[in-house]
């Protein structure tokens, strides 16, 4: 008897002890421009996947980038290289993916390429463990599907023009199950139709009159897409319905080629744009991104219930969070009695000095600003003509800490001894390796945002945590579940997975697994 007792007490401790049966699929979705206060701010008319996520999750209310230039292209980088943008070297938005040696297929546009990618991703580490295994990315832009696989050539495809396509980097011709999908076309019939609430419109509290929303124009429900069918597509891409879309042509691609289904564990990365476009034009207070982030629910709530049927509940890792936040739009920060904020444009002043520069030393663009950082890529032609580059840099930076809305302007050779404990400086060593070329890095006020092309547009790309803080939620078979107010970084996701799949990372991380999801 007591032997018996014995033996099955350490029968216990040894399925105790046992890892959790790995998943079949790992679901990783990236919500661009989703700050977390949504979640909080309509949870109690949340019905879907969200309130799922939140409920069965392990749910970390402090998850931040811990990078200064908070733009979709950096941030997707992190999320599963666990790798701060100094060493992805996706740094910014601009460039980040562009590449004319890689074409789109079958449709005009930029080519692109994850050639600037510097490292491997999660993938990569789980493709050298299992041999067999596949993935899947798809986003509504083309950085946000291909900087979730790192350099990985699997299946990566982005909206253009009103279809789905990929670039020569990864495919010659779109497979069979692709160009069915895109056969149906979804967003060219969508010419005619229109946004409206979906909810009652007793149950959104925010005004529908805004008139610094979307430029001026079309700022009250419903919101109608053009009559003509090619202008409607292209649209689509802004709608609450293209997130919709990206979902369905995920789960298509889970099908087709297939994904779970071949005693691997395989990888779909699902980015979703909607959300970034809706923020940027109507700001993170309006009914629109209410409304947006309600229809993200119920979205996500039929994929996930998909996803279960195909697969069984037991059998799907889901990873959610996002690659930024978003700042208001200055105006509704003034109101509210936030008197610094303003849009800060650096264009005339940089223009000027580069046609002083031209006077003397022959045309060109001497001096380029972009995502608060100035490069000065000819400055070794500049330094043989005879001219004191660190004098022009320093003229600058006094007369870039003159402009309203700017708070510090640091030389970014300085930033590699920083003191990390400053968050400002933390953030920037972060983002910019040192052959980047950036001579300075420009912080703004709080509140204060970057003027884009005189487009009065909310934004994002500071290092302040209104950018930076973003929801993150493990759910799945071996989660810990429940809330954890722990601050972490979403380079800590990377980590967390290798860890809960027995994975091995190729190289040193910036993030570390999040012990507490773990079984």
């Amino acid at each position: 008897m007591i032997s018996s007792l014995v033996a099955l007490v350490a029968l216990v401790r040894s399925l105790a002890a046992a890892p959790s049966p790995k998943p079949r699929l790992v679901v990783v979705i990236t919500v661009d421009q989703l700050r977390p206060d949504y979640l909080e701010r309509y949870r109690a008319q949340l019905r879907g996947g969200l309130a799922t996520l939140l409920k069965q999750g392990a749910v970390f209310t402090e998850a931040y980038h811990d990078h200064a230039i908070t733009e979709t292209a950096p941030g997707h980088a992190t999320i599963l290289s666990g790798r701060w943008p100094a060493h992805t070297g996706i740094i910014r938005n601009l460039a980040g993916v562009q590449d004319s040696g890689a074409p789109l297929v079958g449709v005009p546009g930029l080519g692109a390429s994850p050639a600037r990618f510097r490292g491997t991703e999660f993938f990569d580490w789980l493709k050298a463990a299992e041999p067999a295994a596949r993935a899947l990315s798809v986003s509504g832009k083309d950085r946000g599907a291909i900087l979730p696989i790192g350099r990985a050539k699997e299946q990566v495809y982005w909206y253009a023009g009103g279809v789905f396509t990929t670039s020569r980097y990864y495919a010659d011709t779109l497979p069979l199950w692709v160009r069915v999908f895109n056969g149906q076309r979804v967003p060219f019939r969508a010419a005619g139709t229109q946004w409206s609430l979906l909810l009652p419109e007793r149950d959104y509290p925010e005004p529908d009159s805004v008139p610094y929303e979307n430029q001026g124009r079309d700022f009250v429900f419903p919101h109608r897409f053009p009559s003509d069918s090619g202008q409607a597509a292209l649209a689509f891409l802004a709608t609450p319905t293209m997130d919709s879309l990206t979902l369905a042509f995920a789960l298509e691609g889970t099908r087709a080629l297939p994904l779970g289904l071949r005693g691997t564990t395989d990888l779909l990365a699902v980015s979703l744009s909607t959300t970034d476009y809706v923020g940027h034009a109507y700001g993170p207070d309006s009914r629109e991104i209410h409304d947006q982030v309600l229809r993200l629910d119920r979205y996500l709530g039929r994929f996930f219930e998909q996803l279960f049927v195909r697969f069984g509940s037991g059998n799907v890792l889901i990873v959610l969070t996002a690659d930024h936040g978003v700042t208001p739009f200055p105006e509704r920060s003034r109101a509210l009695g936030r008197s610094g904020a303003v849009r800060v444009t650096p264009d005339s002043l940089i223009q000027s000095v580069n046609a002083a520069l031209d006077q003397r030393a022959g045309g060109g663009d001497w001096l380029v600003f972009e995502s608060g950082m100035l490069l000065v890529p000819g400055r070794g032609r500049l330094a043989a003509q005879g001219i004191n580059v660190d004098s022009v840099i320093a003229d600058v930076a006094a007369r870039l800490r003159a402009l309203a809305g700017v708070g510090r302007v640091d030389r970014a050779a300085d930033l590699r001894t920083a003191d990390t404990t400053d968050p400002v400086q933390r953030r920037w060593r972060h983002q910019v390796p040192p052959d980047a070329g950036a001579e300075l890095v420009v912080t703004l006020k709080p509140y204060s945002i970057w003027g884009v092309a005189n487009l009065p547009i909310a934004m994002h790309g500071q290092p302040t945590d209104l950018d930076s803080h973003v929801p993150l939620v493990f759910w799945g078979a071996g989660v810990r579940r429940g809330v954890y107010g722990t601050r972490v970084r979403t380079v800590d996701i990377a980590p967390t997975l290798a860890r809960l799949l027995g994975l091995t990372p190729a190289e040193p991380l910036d993030g570390h697994p999040l012990t507490e999801v773990l079984p």
